[in-house]
């Protein structure tokens, strides 16, 4: 079977765009939380490995944040299987908002 990598990525982000820090009124995706998404295709199923960090190492919804991006990258119809991996480098910090993301937090008057 043969797959648009291209279109079925802007899937994952239209639907991760849905997933919210809960103390940030931006998306994680236009938070700049998500680093990598990729895709593999083997034995007749399609993965995509998605690495992403957070803004603190010490988040404490990490675990939910990490189950809602799992949760919305399977619901995409083509993806198969998905492995959501946390990473911590490069260190998040807020020049990876995006420019829509800081329109966001600049609106809800939320210091950047």
């Amino acid at each position: 079977m043969s797959y648009d990598y291209e279109k079925i990525e802007e899937k994952v982000v239209q639907h991760l765009k849905h997933v919210f820090d809960p103390e940030i009124p931006v998306n994680i995706y236009d938070l700049g939380l998500i680093y990598k998404i990729a895709f593999d295709f083997k034995d007749n199923t399609l993965f995509c490995n998605i690495d992403m960090t957070l803004t603190s190492p010490a988040c404490p919804v990490a675990d939910s944040l990490l189950a809602e991006v799992h949760y919305a990258s399977k619901s995409v119809d083509e993806i198969d299987e998905v492995e959501v991996k946390l990473v911590f480098d490069p260190a998040w910090d807020k020049s990876k908002i995006s420019e829509e993301g800081l329109e966001i937090m600049m609106m809800n008057g939320a210091s950047i």
